[in-house]
């Protein structure tokens, strides 16, 4: 379908200009952390502007879709990275070591074929032969805006407003490659804790029992939370350290080593506090912290980021505790699912958690240079690959 008429694309290319309409864009991603404007403006501000550590050249790349009235309806919270070996690369924000999950297209209810009309009109138009190819005005878009690849990754296989943007974007020549990404992994929650024990398997339950009547209810365990701005620091510092102690145990560096990654989120846990979306507690045995747990919260979904554990106490299960308190409080706040995010770790099926399909879409635009790199980096990663995961499907 072309774009409804009176329906615009602006291009944000700097923080300061995205901030004014900060409060649609939360609207628009509709609770989940990982596309709030906390989330994807610190990201920016700690991974954006400027060379990274390869020497590649970021720069925003975000497009709002504005209504005929002046509304916002719709975000493509995207960078761009420019390299020699691949041109220049269209991403999420959010994307590398922060890992971030469940990234869209944001999008008002019911407003998915308007705006990924709009945003494939314009991501095409950008290639588009010019009438007068001399007119600066042209020249200035093609160099600022063009790009050579869109990958898309970090996201639900059911997400409707990128299959959407994919199936536009093929139906106007470009290349449209998708296969199969990591599952997302949730816990769909019942309204007792009672009816979500008789969900385990009968061994999985009994060492959930024998955590609840032994150490939990000794007395021994005190439960930690950061409520206020004034207990953030006390609750980061434990949950650095126990991820890092642990992380190394095991011959790992942790995601804390990363300068970058640390103040990323020392930053955005302030923010995350103060809108309600941040969870972050810790466990004390006799008075020392054994595990730590850092999740999100939003839309009736707690999302569980990250975790830490004295590598020291193990022998008191301290993830199983740490669970146990999260999984507990969850339902008794009314919560509707806990989701353990990418990956897929032996310890999620115990708790019943079920896999979300993921997907992975890179669009190839129709340039010579571009399709060039696609092909390579095809032969490169392997094919096969992506003939299994159907090439040119794109989900609606």
């Amino acid at each position: 379908m072309t774009s409804a008429p009176g329906t615009r694309v602006v291009r944000f290319r700097s923080l300061d200009g995205a901030a004014v309409r900060a409060a649609d864009w939360d609207r628009l991603a509709r609770g989940v952390p990982f596309r709030s404007w906390a989330w994807t403006s610190h990201w920016w501000r700690h991974y954006g502007e400027g060379q990274d550590r390869h020497g590649d050249n970021r720069s925003l790349f975000t497009l709002g879709v504005v209504d005929p009235a002046g509304s916002l309806v719709g975000v493509a919270p995207w960078y761009v990275e420019s390299s020699v070996a691949e041109g220049r690369v269209v991403r999420f924000l959010g994307t590398g070591e922060v890992c971030s999950d469940y990234l869209s297209v944001l999008c008002a209810p019911g407003m998915e074929d308007t705006v990924g009309a709009a945003l494939a009109d314009w991501l095409t138009a950008v290639h588009a032969p010019e009438a007068d190819p001399l007119a600066d005005r042209a020249h200035d878009r093609r160099d600022q805006d063009r790009w050579d690849l869109l990958e898309l990754t970090g996201v639900d296989a059911e997400d409707t407003a990128v299959g959407r943007l994919a199936q536009e974007l093929e139906g106007r020549g470009n290349t449209v490659h998708r296969r199969g990404g990591p599952s997302f992994w949730r816990v769909e929650l019942p309204a007792g804790w009672d009816e979500y024990l008789g969900r385990l398997s009968k061994d999985h339950r009994k060492r959930v029992r024998r955590s609840e009547r032994g150490v939990l209810a000794s007395g021994r365990v005190a439960v930690h939370r950061a409520e206020r701005l004034d207990e953030l620091s006390e609750a980061r510092d434990v949950l650095v350290d126990l991820h890092q102690r642990r992380r190394r145990s095991l011959g790992e560096p942790g995601c804390f080593a990363s300068s970058r990654f640390a103040a990323f989120h020392r930053d955005v846990m302030a923010d995350l506090l103060r809108s309600g979306q941040l969870h972050l507690r810790w466990l004390e045995l006799d008075g020392r912290p054994i595990a730590a747990e850092y999740a999100l919260a939003g839309d009736g979904v707690i999302y569980a980021y990250q975790s830490g554990v004295d590598p020291d106490a193990l022998e008191h299960s301290p993830g199983r505790l740490s669970h146990i308190v999260m999984l507990r409080e969850a339902i008794e706040q009314g919560y509707r699912a806990v989701d353990f995010l990418r990956g897929d770790e032996p310890y999620k099926p115990h708790w019943r958690a079920r896999p979300r399909p993921g997907v992975e879409i890179r669009v190839v635009p129709d340039l010579a240079g571009a399709r060039l790199r696609h092909g390579l980096w095809l032969v490169g990663t392997g094919m096969k690959d992506w003939i299994k995961g159907g090439l040119r499907m794109a989900r609606g």
